[in-house]
């Protein structure tokens, strides 16, 4: 069998492909490469008006997901979607429930520029006019017609009450007595007594008449203060409306457009008259409060608390790293005054979802699982399509503390969230609302197929990560090698890896050894000498495992030939790393019943994949070679030197020539290693890893010293696979070093054993001179020995076991 050229061993890039001479002569992408598919349900779900189209972006970390969705909503932003501003303001009928505005984006911040101004001219307005001469002197004339209107009918009442000898006098404010007199002097109860009964009568009698008058009298009075206090409400409202009122009328003008606000500005007008003091009295309490939550001192009461502000008309992007509670839904500030937690609608904060609200927020799936009540409260918010902003206190407890309410803001939102492949399918499972809620998915591709036009679409895509990264430009050849690189992490041949970040990592290493060489630009030595650079940091395990092959720790044998004996090869990973190493099997056989003991399995070290992989060998066997009689012959397989769980198939095929050598006492050659899955027909099935299982051969047989007939056998579907390292491919090319590609288990087995395997004739005989011709005659000769001992009731011949 002939080995396989080079030219299948690694698909080099054919520079004419290559339209350019550098990466400076390319336009960048504005979309990321090779994500077709995740893009149209990208600009599905965001053209879709109605709710639950939601995006779910599938895939795992590194391919690019959240850089495709930037970019593309960057260009792609729905039109038709409007940001707006939010604001919170008091609700002077209800405090506790602060009223929400929506303003077009930009009017907020001049709205509460507006509003500071007013207040600002307010605190300095209002004392000044309400300190002048002309109100006071009015105020002063009403409150003096009001003292002469009371006290002329207090004197009318005392100068009638002095005609009947009893004195009215004031006892606390607003409280009178009626008191008889014995001349200047009022009666003492002794000098009461010593009147007559008669005298005593009139005194009484005229004390009640001039109580019913004094009640009359006082009620005229309450009347009186009434008026003068509604005079003077409407001196202070006539004062305040020439001091404010243009002012205020000027705001309602410039946003008749805002019905919320005009609203609010007139309810502004009437309280300010109800809240006077809060101009007139210097306030320590309003001016600590204000310290205390990082406010200017002015009336916390008329300030606009702008919960989102847009500088443009934008459509808002928010990408949220840490959705917490509080982060995504916002919260209700606190400040500490004299030992009492206070606040109010000033310390409403917004989080993520307010200020991508008429927009996008993007998240992290993973991170908003972890959160404690993040993914209740985000399916509640996209049910309702509102905000609420409650404490997380408030969900957690019981607690009845006293706190806002503030009014729900309208959620209009598309939420995008970045996610595995495992979560997406356990919240699909477990969560009923997922569905509905999150209705597209984004399916983010791994690979993409390699032709000419794909690989100068790929060069598009590392010129736009130059760019992006402001590294040095790439040359064609760098380019061209970054390519077969990426055709290797692919582990295909004809597909180019779509994991951006691993992409963006080789160039910007190839950057840094490009700059430490004084280059202008990114040359293949510079990609070449970071992928050195990134290996050589991984490699301490394997090297590790190498010093155990060359000290003789490790058994392994890389010339000669043996019995029962196989260089399987496997793959170890160590954090991103993979490395081959090869194994030896071996096999046994004994006089028995034909089954096969897999001793990884007995000690339960074998996995289940290859539990069956055993199982398969044994239906193979079988179908060779017990098709009419029962077998007589048993065996035993191992993994030697294993300390560890082994599990896969791909070993499979170097246990069935294992077996096959122990059955035909026909040695395996040493110089060989194999790697394959078998099926029950005996054909040959794909595995994985084969660039790193025949790299890890290669290095074997260069550190137990290196032979001319050396190589690996693989499955013939893997050779597209195949994108070997230099070295590798120079042994080959020196013919140092081969690799074959098998379709059977005949073809293998008569590699290894050097022998052809045969072929059954019509009778099922199999040749003298081959593998399977010599396990049939085996085979034949204990069957006739087991018949030879029924008949003659001999014990078994021990030489035959």
């Amino acid at each position: 069998m002939k080995s396989l050229p080079l030219n299948q061993l690694y698909k080099a890039c054919v520079l004419k492909d290559f339209p350019f001479k550098s990466t400076r002569q390319l336009e960048p992408l504005a979309e990321i490469v090779g994500q077709n598919r995740a893009q149209e349900a990208v600009r599905f779900a965001l053209a879709m008006p109605h709710g639950g189209y939601n995006v779910y972006a599938v895939g795992r970390n590194g391919l690019g997901k959240r850089t495709m969705m930037l970019r593309y909503l960057e260009h792609h932003a729905d039109s038709d979607h409007r940001s707006h501003d939010w604001c919170y303001v008091a609700n002077f009928d209800e405090p506790r429930v602060p009223r929400v505005l929506k303003l077009p984006a930009g009017q907020g911040q001049a709205l509460k520029q507006d509003m500071d101004r007013l207040m600002g001219r307010l605190m300095k307005v209002i004392p000044q006019t309400f300190d002048s001469d002309s109100f006071l002197e009015r105020a002063e004339q009403l409150k003096s017609e009001y003292s002469k209107k009371q006290d002329d009918e207090l004197e009318k009442i005392a100068a009638q009450a002095r005609r009947k000898k009893v004195r009215l006098t004031v006892t606390t404010p607003g409280g009178y007595r009626l008191v008889a007199m014995n001349g200047d002097e009022p009666h003492t109860v002794e000098s009461f007594e010593k009147l007559t009964d008669d005298q005593r009568a009139r005194f009484e009698d005229a004390i009640n008449r001039l109580e019913k008058k004094l009640r009359q009298a006082l009620r005229k009075l309450a009347e009186w203060e009434q008026e003068y206090v509604d005079k003077q409400q409407a001196l202070n409202e006539e004062t305040l409306e020439g001091v404010a009122g243009h002012q205020l009328d000027e705001l309602i003008h410039k946003y008749r457009d805002q019905p919320d606000v005009a609203a609010y500005l007139e309810a502004v007008r009437k309280d300010l008259s109800e809240s006077l003091d809060i101009f007139l009295e210097d306030n320590d309490e309003q001016a600590a409060i204000a310290y205390a939550s990082l406010d200017r001192k002015m009336p916390r009461r008329y300030q606009v608390n702008l919960l989102v502000n847009h500088r443009n008309t934008d459509v808002p992007v928010v990408v949220e790293d840490n959705p917490t509670y509080h982060n995504l839904f916002g919260y209700v500030e606190n400040v500490t005054f004299k030992g009492t937690v206070f606040t109010d609608f000033s310390l409403i904060r917004p989080g993520s979802l307010h200020k991508a609200n008429g927009g996008y927020l993007l998240m992290d799936a993973i991170k908003v699982l972890e959160q404690p009540f993040v993914w209740d409260g985000l399916k509640r918010a996209l049910r309702s399509r509102a905000m609420h902003i409650n404490s997380l206190e408030r969900e957690v407890t019981l607690s009845g503390t006293v706190s806002l309410e503030p009014e729900p803001i309208p959620l209009d939102v598309k939420i995008v969230l970045f996610g595995d492949r495992e979560t997406w399918m356990l919240l699909q499972e477990y969560d009923a609302e997922f569905a509905e809620l999150f209705r597209v998915t984004a399916d983010f591709e791994n690979e993409m197929q390699r032709t000419p036009e794909s690989q100068l679409l790929y060069s598009k895509f590392i010129a736009s990560l130059v760019m992006e990264k402001k590294l040095l430009h790439c040359d064609q050849k760098a380019v061209a090698r970054v390519i077969e690189h990426s055709a290797r992490m692919a582990e295909h041949q004809d597909r180019l890896s779509l994991h951006a970040a691993d992409i963006a990592n080789l160039l910007r290493e190839s950057d840094y050894w490009a700059r430490q060489t004084g280059a202008r630009m990114i040359r293949a030595a510079h990609v070449e000498q970071a992928l050195a650079s990134a290996r050589h940091r991984s490699t301490r395990i394997r090297d590790q495992f190498y010093d155990s092959i060359r000290d003789g720790t490790t058994l392994v044998s890389t010339t000669g030939q043996r019995v029962g004996q196989v260089n399987a090869l496997s793959v170890l990973s160590t954090g991103g790393f993979e490395f081959g190493l090869s194994n030896r099997i071996t096999a046994t056989c004994y006089y028995g019943d034909g089954d096969i003991i897999d001793i990884e399995r007995d000690v339960k070290l074998g996995g289940n994949i290859h539990s069956k992989g055993i199982m398969i060998l044994t239906s193979w066997l079988a179908s060779h070679f017990a098709r009419a009689e029962p077998m007589h012959l048993s065996a035993s397989l191992t993994f030697e030197q294993n300390y560890g769980e082994v599990d896969g198939d791909s070993a499979s095929l170097a246990e069935l020539c294992a077996l096959v050598s122990a059955l035909s006492e026909i040695p395996v050659r040493q110089d060989l290693a194999i790697t394959g899955s078998v099926n029950q027909f005996g054909e040959v099935q794909p595995i994985g890893g084969a660039n790193e299982k025949i790299e890890g051969f290669f290095q074997t047989c260069r550190l137990m010293g290196a032979v001319a007939t050396q190589g690996v056998i693989l499955p013939h579907t893997n050779v597209q696979n195949l994108m070997l390292e230099s070295d590798v491919l120079q042994a080959v090319r020196d013919g140092q070093f081969s690799i074959y590609a098998v379709k059977t288990a005949e073809e293998a087995i008569s590699l290894l054993l050097d022998k052809p395997a045969g072929r059954p004739d019509g009778q099922g005989k199999y040749p003298r001179q081959t593998v399977f011709g010599a396990i049939q005659r085996r085979l034949e000769k204990m069957r006739e020995q087991e018949r030879h001992d029924h008949g003659s009731g001999h014990e078994k011949d021990p030489s035959l076991h």
